[in-house]
């Protein structure tokens, strides 16, 4: 209804005008990326409200319906006593509202004195605050994104294949992995065997998979990339932003995409499918029930690292 009514200044017709809000709003809430302009979000590039309006939805598509049911029984509920947020809830919205700031700011380091050159201060941040807003699984954009310095490429590159919150419309590693996995860098630099965080210790079982989903996902994101360098004859950066771009379900595209081979498009179209349903989904696929063993080897300690 926000978009629809704001479309009427844009579009001739009260039911182009809606209908273009109502399609723009449920692709920007599902993260889907799909636009019926034809140039995506690039006509509101100057449009500071509709872009506004996208990067709520995005947010709330992306950050993951667990926390925002919690947020909505913390609103809603009626003992104090009661209102608190679990690890998760804090742990993902710290790590999620972190990576899209950590976006901005590099978008706009980065491009200071190339693609912002001539933009004014608020074009630049809205231009910087949107691309590290969508890097997140929107797919929708303000500008081509292929007129970025490779440095940004490649910042948002990880941004795409960190992706979403678990249990939202999104892909790639998702929010939680990545931040346990710092985590348990920082925690093994202190000396220390468990990981605190907000006064909780997370799971072992939970860090394991962790590093499991990081580790096969950069693997499965190297071989794609290996198998489109023999098959596709784009630049190694474009390729690499695709490969980031399908696994994180993103949809951003330097404009190779229609010219991929078959075997390039069904490569993507894996990566796409594995990223969306995630990594231990993809594995659990393949899992055979398997039962405890009776018995145990004695334990050896290995020279690591």
């Amino acid at each position: 209804m926000i978009l629809g009514t704001y479309f009427l200044n844009y579009f001739p017709t009260w039911q182009e005008a809606y209908l273009q809000g109502l399609f723009a709003s449920v692709s920007a809430t599902t993260n889907a990326g799909f636009d019926i302009t034809g140039s995506s979000l690039i006509p509101f590039a100057q449009d500071y409200f509709v872009q506004f309006i996208n990067i709520i939805l995005l947010t709330l598509g992306a950050i993951g319906f667990p926390v925002l049911i919690e947020v909505k029984d913390y609103l809603t509920s009626k003992k104090l006593n009661k209102r608190h947020f679990t690890l998760y809830t804090q742990l993902t919205t710290v790590t999620f509202f972190a990576l899209m700031l950590f976006g901005t700011i590099v978008i706009l380091l980065f491009e200071a004195n190339h693609f912002f050159a001539d933009k004014s201060w608020h074009e630049s941040f809205f231009y910087a605050f949107f691309q590290s807003s969508t890097t997140r699984n929107g797919g929708l954009a303000t500008m081509d994104v292929s007129e970025f310095t490779v440095p940004t490429l490649l910042a948002i590159c990880f941004l795409m294949f960190i992706g979403a919150s678990p249990s939202s419309v999104g892909g790639g590693i998702r929010t939680t992995t990545f931040a346990v996995i710092v985590l348990l860098i920082f925690s093994f630099s202190k000396g220390q065997k468990n990981i605190k965080v907000f006064r909780r210790e997370i799971h072992e079982e939970d860090i394991i998979k962790s590093v499991v989903v990081c580790f096969l996902a950069i693997l499965i994101c190297f071989i794609s990339l290996v198998i489109l360098t023999q098959t596709e004859p784009f630049s190694l950066m474009e390729l690499l932003f695709e490969v980031c771009s399908a696994f994180g379900t993103t949809g951003l595209s330097m404009g190779i995409t229609p010219e991929l081979s078959m075997i390039g498009k069904i490569v993507i179209i894996s990566l796409m499918f594995i990223g969306r349903i995630g990594i231990l989904s993809f594995i659990f696929i393949f899992h055979k029930e398997t039962q405890e063993l009776s018995y145990h080897y004695p334990k050896e300690r290995i020279i690591v690292g």
